[in-house]
């Protein structure tokens, strides 16, 4: 097993681990597990050689190649038609693959959600650290502000125009896939895979993303899409060029009575991991919308929408 370097976010002592589709975490990743992370330590460059820093960054091909337009039916059964104001029925949409690499030398690690919304484990999450928030839908909990997705208007002058928003509202952190060699891995081969528990309100997680391993959400994932017929109460997308936006680990202003409680970067906004670098968490994708009303338009052509947001397969 290799040596590896940690980056804290949250309190952990992971006592119990459930995983998705069966799995179970032996014993061998328990070195994962720790006390509370010091953040102030965790923040201070003096401390960077001694614990190393993550490092997202989102995959521009793997969006740039894994998109299509297309016809399809959603129920309002689906989680992600509820929660991103769909209205059901056949819809014209835009899914999308989003594939973030840690290229740092440490994980991002976030551990249990369960803990991270009762810390102290009292029963009562007037406590919750922020980073999750309950989704009654799924009936479990969603990660906030993990990543941003838009649909950008891109104008015959190559300027920004109109931007549109993403069905998308939950994220699941785990080691998807490892990140191609020599590429965003800084290991040859990428290491152990050790994050695949997304958790639920009762069943403790283990989430994360590795050094040197990538968070994927496929474009037939649930919410990884954009409606472009209107019909989650945006303007009708018209034919043309856009760009497809994505930016992880993004800045958000801190809210009343919380203040940034991980990191906060040299223009004092909030985000839930240090990183080596924010100057390369965005990245877009040009896509061109056409008017065929089919299955034909974009790279990808042969998948059906699921809602299994947001896990990255169906819970067993």
């Amino acid at each position: 097993m290799r040596n590896r370097t940690l980056v804290l976010f949250g309190a952990v002592t992971v006592v119990a681990l459930a995983c998705v589709a069966g799995e179970r975490v032996t014993g061998s990743h328990q070195e994962h597990a720790g006390p509370a992370a010091n953040f102030s330590n965790v923040n201070d460059p003096s401390k960077i050689d001694l614990i190393g820093l993550a490092d997202l960054v989102v995959d521009t091909q793997a969006t740039q190649q894994h998109w299509v337009v297309r016809q399809e039916k959603l129920p309002y059964e689906f989680c992600s038609v509820q929660e991103g104001g769909v209205t059901p029925g056949l819809r014209r949409i835009i899914p999308f693959t989003v594939t973030t690499p840690n290229s740092g030398d440490a994980d991002v690690y976030v551990g249990d959600p369960v803990q991270h919304m009762d810390p102290n484990g009292d029963g009562n999450q007037a406590d919750a650290d922020g980073m999750f928030e309950f989704a009654s839908c799924h009936n479990h909990y969603h990660f906030r502000n993990y990543a941003v997705y838009r649909l950008i208007e891109r104008r015959a002058d190559g300027t920004d125009g109109k931007v549109w928003r993403t069905a998308k509202k939950g994220f699941c952190m785990l080691d998807t896939d490892p990140n191609p060699r020599s590429t965003y891995s800084r290991e040859q081969p990428a290491g152990d895979r050790n994050y695949y528990a997304c958790g639920t309100t009762t069943a403790h997680g283990f989430q994360g993303v590795s050094h040197g391993w990538s968070d994927t959400y496929i474009f037939f994932l649930g919410g990884q899409f954009f409606v472009l017929d209107g019909g989650d109460g945006q303007p009708e997308v018209p034919p043309g060029d856009y760009w497809i936006e994505v930016t992880v680990n993004p800045p958000f202003a801190p809210e009343r009575n919380k203040p940034c409680r991980f990191a906060t970067d040299a223009n004092g906004m909030c985000h839930n991991f240090v990183e080596r670098s924010y100057d390369n968490n965005s990245m877009r994708a040009l896509v061109t919308i056409g008017t065929n009303s089919g299955r034909s338009e974009g790279p990808e052509k042969d998948s059906k929408i699921l809602d299994y947001e947001p896990m990255k397969g169906p819970a067993q």
